[in-house]
């Protein structure tokens, strides 16, 4: 009977040993608040808030800074 026991105990202690190997491995918070900051490429001209698109980026333009003019690389979006 020990040896039942003994079994699933180790089974048990692996599982745990390589669930905290793959956490480790990247699937962490900190590198998805990495990949999600390399995500946000566009940064405001005015306020600098960060926007992963173009369109975007012009609709917060237009919405939060309505008296100041387009910048140039925003007049082409559609």
């Amino acid at each position: 009977m020990a040896r039942g026991h003994q079994k699933l105990q180790s089974q048990q202690k692996a599982q745990e040993k390589n669930a905290k190997l793959k956490k480790q491995q990247g699937h962490g918070l900190s590198d998805q608040m990495k990949a999600a900051q390399k995500a946000l490429v566009f940064s405001c001209s005015v306020c600098k808030s960060q926007m992963p698109d173009p369109k975007t980026y012009k609709q917060h333009f237009e919405n939060k800074h309505p008296k100041v003019e387009l910048p140039a690389e925003l007049k082409e979006v559609v």
